[in-house]
Formats: structure tokens, C-alpha cells, sequence
């Protein structure tokens, strides 16, 4: 599944060993095929599309209030933190227990796991300072490069 596969790129591109149906990778694998193309798709798929994403993903934690965070994930300085609670709130229910079924973990755990990996993830897939054109799977695959 395309879900798998991205979550094996996320998790090779975070310094994990793939796609690890429990790791970082593949909750974030999950998270953005949930977001392009499940149940978060209306929502996340605007500014990104479907074959990336993460424009969507950004876009709708900025629209949460997270605007100072993912600023500073896609720009070149330090990123700033953020919390699990800032993530469950931030994305609809249905995706997020949708990411947590998937990795077999809770709600909770699944948005402990995205406020940890997301902040690394962005920044190493926006090198420049700004969201790449392009499907995410290529932008994966160049940064890894």
C-alpha cells in the first residue's frame, strides 16, 4: 500500500530502519495517506494535492494556531517544539484515530509520535525554506539523495 511505502521513505529519512508499522515513519505514513486521500483528504488536500500532502498538513496546523511551529520547521532555523495535545487538537478525530488504528497504538500515543517526528520530517523535506512542488514520494526520494 502506498501508505506503507511512505511510511518505509519517512522512516528512512528520519534515520529509522522503514516502515515499521509502529515507528515514527509509519505513523506519519499513515497520517499523510489518511490526509490525501481517507477521511482528512477534503481538508488536507487543498494546498498540497494529493500527491503532496504536506502543504494541506501545514496549512491546516497553521489554521490551529500552530503558525509560529511549522514557520519554523520549513524555514532554515532551529524548530520549535510541539505537543501531543497540540496535534490531537489541531487535526479532525476521525484521522487521528484513523493514524492510531493503523499503527496499533492510542490516539495519545499516535499524537506523541507526530509531535515528535513531524517537526524533523518537514524540516529535512523542506531544505530551501518552502513546501516543494512535486509528489511527495519525489521529494522523499531527493532528500535522501
Amino acid at each position: 500500500m502506498a501508505g506503507n511505502d511512505l511510511g518505509s521513505l519517512l522512516g528512512s529519512l528520519l534515520g529509522g530502519s522503514g516502515g515499521q508499522s509502529g515507528g515514527a515513519g509509519g505513523v506519519l505514513g499513515s497520517l499523510i495517506g489518511a490526509l490525501a486521500g481517507g477521511q482528512g483528504g477534503a481538508q488536507g488536500g487543498g494546498a498540497g494535492g494529493a500527491s503532496n500532502p504536506l502543504g494541506g498538513l501545514l496549512d491546516m496546523l497553521t489554521k490551529s494556531g500552530l503558525t509560529d511551529q511549522t514557520r519554523s520547521w520549513v524555514g532554515t532555523g532551529e524548530n520549535q517544539s510541539v505537543s501531543g495535545a497540540q496535534i490531537a487538537e489541531a487535526l479532525p478525530d476521525e484521522t487521528l484515530q484513523k493514524v492510531a488504528q493503523d499503527a496499533g497504538v492510542s490516539t495519545q500515543e499516535a499524537a506523541d509520535e507526530i509531535a515528535r517526528s513531524l517537526p524533523q520530517a518537514v524540516d529535512k523535506l523542506t531544505p530551501t525554506g518552502s513546501v516543494p512542488q512535486g509528489s511527495l514520494e519525489d521529494i522523499i526520494r531527493e532528500q535522501r539523495l
